[in-house]
């Protein structure tokens, strides 16, 4: 798989710097989207990486202000475990910044899973993704803005290594289950990601560094590195990362298919 589009990579001084740089492009593509449709579709990630960025929203007044009825939230993935669960990545959201905004509870559109079946809870997550968006057919939702993750082993929401749910082309949502892991998970498959307009992946760690050079210099391998799944939409990402997971850059700078972006406003204190 080839493309035309080179990796656009900001790279802030640390995780402070990429949670703020995500607030910025959070509340652009919301001014966006609310501007032009007068609704605002997002879909958000769990994880240590993004709860900085969910604890800035709630403290920026910008965001604070935002229109936030007229945001409709979704999730990426979510693990298979009651909404309470410290290891749920909507209580997450909800105990960082989801109460403080005044976003109506209808417009909360979180992953079932008080469903007794997994696969059920991902039917269901469908539905209500097609509901929302008015979909018809197959038609794919285009998000405004989903925002991801990367983990050391180069996963992405939660389309992990040699999973079948990267290549699930026929579902919206669908059902994972990662041998060793005890907890199973819903997941947004690739074909929602590539049909969003914005897509921004947060890295953060001097333990992602290699993966993230691996994956931004390699040539495409969705079994090893699904985040790659994301290629196709590679002219709409943002990568945004800290200094840490870039290492030095100079894997960057020698690499005619890849260049830099820095800016003073994500790397300032």
């Amino acid at each position: 798989m080839r493309t035309r589009h080179k990796p656009n990579v900001q790279v802030a001084r640390d995780p402070e710097g990429v949670a703020r740089g995500a607030v910025e492009l959070f509340l652009s593509a919301a001014r966006d989207a609310i501007r032009s449709s007068g609704r605002f579709h997002v879909a958000i990630s769990g994880g240590h990486t993004p709860k900085r960025f969910f604890e800035l929203l709630a403290a920026t007044p910008d965001a604070r202000s935002l229109a936030w009825e007229n945001v409709h939230l979704f999730w990426v993935d979510e693990r298979y475990v009651p909404p309470d669960s410290p290891h749920s990545n909507y209580k997450l959201a909800a105990d960082t910044f989801l109460g403080k905004m005044g976003i109506p509870p209808d417009n909360v559109h979180r992953i079932p899973t008080e469903h007794k079946d997994i696969n059920a809870a991902a039917r269901a997550y469908e539905r209500t993704i097609r509901t929302v968006f008015a979909l018809q057919n197959k038609a794919r939702p285009e998000f405004d803005l989903i925002t991801l993750g990367m983990g050391a082993d180069g996963h992405t929401g939660s389309l992990f290594p040699n999973s079948r749910a990267a290549f699930d082309a026929d579902d919206l949502a669908c059902a994972v289950h990662i041998p060793g892991d005890k907890l199973s998970r819903v997941t947004l498959t690739p074909s929602v990601l590539l049909a969003a307009r914005r897509l921004v992946v947060l890295v953060c760690g001097r333990e992602k560094a290699q993966t993230l050079r691996n994956v931004l210099r390699g040539e495409p391998d969705e079994v090893k590195y699904p985040i790659h799944v994301l290629w196709p939409a590679l002219g709409k990402i943002i990568w945004l990362v800290d200094r840490d997971a870039a290492g030095a850059m100079q894997w960057l700078h020698g690499n005619p298919q890849l260049r830099e972006v820095r800016t003073e406003r994500l790397s300032r204190d």
